[in-house]
């Protein structure tokens, strides 16, 4: 156990050079200067003791701290960490918690005064910026003696390796409300369209439509009947997440990539609720990953851990040589999202190129991540002559944008161009449309 003086430490031993000085300053001759530096000794010999022993007494009502087991942590969420404590009587506590020094989180130390044994839990919130592996370091506390002369200072082992995954507080989000929605106790917002399978008969109802009637049961039952349609199953679904120098973009904190992630993940979740086979590749100047499709809830799982460590690199994506890849290795008519993101026309001639091959035998769709911050710059009011021209490259830059999904709009390819920070629910919303709009 350490020791760490306090500040009135440092305070007395000031006051005690000041005094001795003062001592020294009564007495005239020779030895002046040794009556002053006695006094000095013995002033700050006896701070120093009262510190060693504020110290001491700490030992025999030293307090017990310990981390509370972390749950899985999600790139970009804040999560709490608890801090659970128990001492023999009241007590002032410094903790430190050395998490990774990558996340952002509460300034440390902590503090805590307690006038009793039992301490309710003290916590305090992280915010992991990168995914992937992070050595969570121990515990360093201090605890003030009943003096208030020194900190006894001492380490408790809580070193731990910690992974940052994607951001599962929001898929465990969205998992729950496709479940309400397949259950049907969630009503949706607006009728999307209506199903291509059938899925069951039941009585008519106040604004079906009698296109659905199915006659011959009603004549053998005698009562109106309406056929329930679902959009049908055993589709597929390939997902292609680009990797590349687009990807490499900070926007709100987090690197495009891993918006792109947590949208790839999501529309997976979404896919596999509604019966399709999904698959997946990653791919920059070559294709890094390929999962091919497969249904089934152990299908996310094998998904969640193949992109948690994927990391975005600095080289030009080949589109075409992805997309190529995935229509031969699936004949069979799909939808082919891409993820990524683009700049202008002629940047993104490429992309172009390839999600045009994909048709007539694959519907393309591809989703770009857009900056928020972008369009709030081309929003802001032009007070001065440098915002105006700030504004003037943003309205350009979007307008560029613009032209660009334009094209492929025109070619026949589905586009969704959201922000990065809301694309999850742009995308599962799209995805839905399309299922119940029978697209495929």
């Amino acid at each position: 156990m350490g020791l760490v003086p306090t500040t009135r430490t440092y305070g007395l031993l000031l006051g005690g050079g000041a005094l001795a000085t003062l001592v020294a300053s009564f007495f005239e001759g020779p030895g002046r200067l040794t009556v002053g530096l006695i006094a000095l000794v013995l002033l700050d010999s006896g701070v120093l003791v009262g510190a060693l022993w504020d110290s001491w007494q700490v030992q025999s009502r030293r307090a017990t701290v310990r981390r509370a087991p972390l749950h899985r942590l999600s790139v970009g969420r804040d999560h709490p960490v608890e801090l659970q404590i128990l001492a023999p009587g009241p007590v002032y506590l410094r903790l430190y918690d050395l998490y990774p020094a990558e996340f952002k989180g509460s300034p440390m130390p902590l503090a805590l005064a307690s006038t009793g044994q039992r301490i309710a839990p003290l916590s305090y919130t992280v915010r992991p910026l990168r995914r992937g592996e992070y050595a969570w370091g121990d515990l360093q506390v201090q605890q003030r003696g009943p003096l208030g002369l020194a900190w006894a200072d001492w380490t408790v082992p809580a070193s731990t390796t910690v992974t940052v995954y994607p951001d599962l507080v929001g898929l465990n989000q969205l998992s729950v409300k496709l479940a309400l929605q397949s259950t049907g106790t969630l009503k949706q917002k607006r009728r999307l369209g209506v199903g291509t399978e059938f899925a069951e008969l039941r009585e008519y109802g106040l604004g079906d439509d009698p296109r659905l009637i199915d006659w011959k049961a009603t004549a053998r039952l005698g009562r109106p009947l309406v056929r329930v349609l679902e959009p049908e199953q055993e589709q597929t679904l390939l997902i292609l997440l680009d990797r590349g120098r687009l990807m490499t973009a900070q926007v709100q904190q987090l690197l495009r990539l891993d918006w792109g992630i947590n949208a790839a993940l999501a529309l997976a979740l979404a896919g596999l609720s509604r019966g399709d086979r999904v698959g997946l590749g990653v791919f920059d100047r070559t294709l890094h990953t390929w999962i091919p499709p497969q249904g089934g809830r152990t299908s996310w799982q094998r998904l969640l851990a193949r992109l948690s460590p994927i990391q975005p690199v600095l080289e030009e994506s080949d589109y075409l040589a992805a997309a190529t890849y995935a229509a031969q290795q699936h004949h069979r008519r799909s939808l082919v999202v891409v993820i990524t993101d683009v700049v202008d026309e002629t940047a993104s001639s490429e992309l172009l190129s390839a999600l045009t091959r994909l048709r007539p035998r694959h519907l393309p769709f591809c989703i770009t991540l857009r900056d928020p911050a972008l369009d709030r710059q081309a929003h802001l009011p032009a007070l001065a002559v440098d915002q105006a021209y700030q504004r003037a490259v943003a309205l350009d830059l979007l307008s560029q944008r613009q032209t660009a999904l334009a094209h492929l709009k025109r070619r026949g390819v589905l586009v969704l161009d959201a922000p990065a920070d809301h694309m999850a629910d742009s995308l599962v919303e799209s995805y839905l449309r399309i299922k119940q709009q029978g697209r495929l």
